[in-house]
C-alpha cells in the first residue's frame, strides 16, 4: 500500500502526543510530513525503515520496519568508523617501511630492499621519495644489488583487486578502488585529457617512460565536456617485455574538451615498480635484480618509515566525503588486528564487528558485512542496529571523535547542499548513503530544545531516490520538535 489517507487523523493525533509529552511514547506510523512526502514519491512505506528517539530515551520515539535488514549504502561506514575507533583507537596509524634484508658495504646493499605495506592511507609519491632519500643519504646506500621486494602481505589475500567482479561500469574511477596493504598514491594515477576536432591526447602524471598510451579506439563526440565520462569504456593494460607497458583506452570523448582525472587503470605492481625505478634513479642510486612481490625476509631491519594520519583524522574524509577506498582500508586494518592464520582479512573484520556488537548487547541477526564501505550489493544492517550502534558510540569514550567526522547539515561534506533553510541546518550531523536503489541517513539531530536525537532512515526501493524528500522531512520534523 503506497499511501495512508485513512490513517492521517490517527497520525496527527500521535504526532501531537509526541510533541506534548516529551516523546514519552513509541509510535510506529510515519509523521504526517513524512507520510505526505512518501505519498508524493510513490514509494511505499514498506520500503522505509526508521528509528528516531532522544539519546536519553531509547524506548520512545518512532520505529518503522526497524528490525528489517536493509542495504545501508554508505551509512555502513558509521559501523566501520565506530568499531575501528573502539578497537584500534583514535590514534591508530598505518605505516609503510623500507627494510634492508642484507648488509650495506661501501654503499652496496647485498640483499633486497623491502618495501613493506602496512595499510598506510597517506603513502603518496612524495612520501615514497622521502623514504628512498633517507635510505640513500642517511644510510649511505647507493646500489641495490638484490633488487626490491614489495610486501603486500598484511592482508589476506594480498591482492583483493585481482579477479574481483566489477561493482558497476566505472571500475576505474576512484570510488571503486579496492585497496591493498601498499596503497601507493591511492592506487591511482593522474591523467590529463585534451582533444581537438580530430584526436585525443592523454598525458599521465607522473610520467613513466615505459608506458605507451593507445587512444586509436577512442571516438570523438559532440557532447558537453562535463559529460565526458558518459561513454567512457573500460581500458586494457598490457605489461610488455623489458618492463614496458601499454594502456589501450576505449569509448568516446567530447571534441574540444580538457579534463584531469585520477584513474585506476594500470596494474599496481607494474606501477609500483616504475615509481621505484624512477625515484631511486633520480636520487643517484642504481638497481640490480628485479622488483618483485614477496614476503619480508626474516631479520630484515627498518631503514625508513612513513606513517599516515591518526585514525580519528582519517575518518573525516571517510565520513564527510564518503571515501570508499579509505573505508575499505580501515575495515581491512580492523581485520588485520585480529586475523587468525589463514583467515580472510575481510572475514576477520566482519567477526570483529559482530563481536563488538555482541559486547554492546546489540542483536546481530541479519547483519552482513563485505567491505565496510557500503559499496556493496550484499551488506545489510537494520535501522535498529544502526541506532543502537550510534547510541553506544555516543555514550562511549570516542563519541566526540565520531561526531566531529560526520557531515553537518547544509554546511559541509555530502550534506553541504541539503537542509538549507531548515531547522536542521548547521545542527544535524549525519552520514549519507546512496546507491542505485538505496537512500539513507544516520546520525544525530538536536531538536528545538537542544535535546539530541538519534535518527536512522533507510529506503530500499527501485525508486529510492524519489523518497529522499521523505527522509529529509523526517530530519526536519525532529529538528523542529
Amino acid at each position: 500500500m503506497r499511501a495512508f489517507p485513512a490513517l492521517l487523523p490517527t497520525v496527527l493525533v500521535l504526532v501531537a502526543a509526541l510533541a506534548t509529552s516529551g516523546c514519552a511514547t513509541l509510535v510506529d506510523t510515519p509523521p504526517a510530513p513524512v507520510e505526505t512526502a512518501l505519498r508524493q514519491s510513490g514509494v511505499p512505506a514498506s520500503s522505509l525503515a526508521v528509528v528516531a528517539y532522544p539519546l536519553d530515551a531509547p524506548g520512545t520515539g518512532l520505529r518503522l520496519n526497524a528490525d528489517r535488514p536493509m542495504a545501508p549504502a554508505s551509512t555502513m561506514k558509521t559501523i566501520t568508523a565506530v568499531v575501528a575507533l573502539d578497537r584500534l583507537g583514535p590514534n591508530s596509524r598505518g605505516q609503510t617501511q623500507l627494510l634492508a634484508a642484507g648488509e650495506v658495504r661501501d654503499g652496496r646493499l647485498d640483499g633486497p630492499l623491502v618495501l613493506k605495506g602496512g595499510g598506510d592511507a597517506d603513502l603518496d609519491w612524495p612520501a615514497l621519495w622521502a623514504m628512498l632519500r633517507e635510505v640513500r643519504e642517511r644510510h649511505g646506500v647507493r646500489e641495490l644489488a638484490g633488487g626490491i621486494v614489495v610486501d603486500r602481505g598484511l592482508f589476506n589475500p594480498a591482492r583483493l583487486d585481482i579477479g574481483a567482479p566489477r561493482f558497476d561500469e566505472q571500475a576505474e574511477f576512484p570510488y571503486n578502488v579496492i585497496p591493498d596493504a601498499l596503497h601507493l598514491n591511492g592506487s591511482l594515477l593522474q591523467y590529463d585529457f585534451w582533444s581537438d576536432d580530430r584526436s585525443l591526447t592523454v598525458r599521465p602524471y607522473p610520467q613513466f617512460g615505459g608506458l605507451a598510451i593507445d587512444t586509436s579506439a577512442v571516438l570523438l563526440n559532440d557532447k558537453p565536456c562535463k559529460d565526458w565520462d558518459d561513454d567512457w569504456k573500460p581500458s586494457r593494460f598490457e605489461a610488455l617485455p623489458e618492463g614496458g607497458g601499454r594502456l589501450v583506452l576505449a569509448g568516446e570523448f567530447p571534441r574540444g574538451c580538457q579534463v584531469s582525472q585520477s584513474l585506476n587503470v594500470l596494474d599496481r605492481q607494474w606501477e609500483t615498480a616504475q615509481a621505484l625505478q624512477q625515484l631511486w634513479g633520480s636520487l643517484g642510486g642504481t638497481l640490480s635484480g628485479e622488483i618483485r612481490e614477496g614476503a619480508t625476509p626474516e631479520g630484515a631491519r627498518v631503514l625508513a618509515q612513513h606513517r599516515d594520519r591518526p585514525l580519528a583524522e582519517l575518518l573525516r574524509p571517510v565520513m564527510k566525503a564518503s571515501d570508499n577506498a579509505l573505508a575499505r582500508m580501515l575495515f581491512l586494518r580492523l581485520g588485520a588486528s585480529a586475523v587468525q592464520p589463514g583467515e580472510d582479512t575481510r572475514e576477520a573484520a566482519a567477526r570483529v564487528v559482530r563481536e563488538w556488537f555482541a559486547a554492546q548487547k546489540i542483536d546481530t541477526a541479519g547483519l552482513a558485512l563485505e567491505n565496510g564501505s557500503g559499496l556493496s550489493r550484499s551488506e545489510r544492517a537494520s535501522a535498529a542496529q544502526m541506532a543502537a550502534m550510534l547510541q553506544a558510540s555516543a555514550r562511549g569514550a570516542h563519541g566526540p571523535e565520531l561526531l566531529a567526522t560526520l557531515p553537518v547539515a547544509g554546511v559541509d561534506g555530502t550534506l553541504s547542499r541539503r537542509f538549507k533553510g531548515t531547522a536542521a541546518e548547521g545542527r544535524a550531523r549525519m552520514k549519507t548513503g546512496t546507491l542505485r536503489d538505496v537512500v539513507a541517513l544516520a546520525g544525530f539531530v538536536p531538536d528545538s530544545t537542544g535535546k539530541t536525537w538519534i535518527v536512522v532512515a533507510i529506503v530500499n526501493d527501485d525508486q529510492a531516490a524519489k523518497a529522499r524528500p521523505a527522509i529529509d522531512a523526517l530530519v526536519d520534523w525532529v529538528a523542529r520538535r
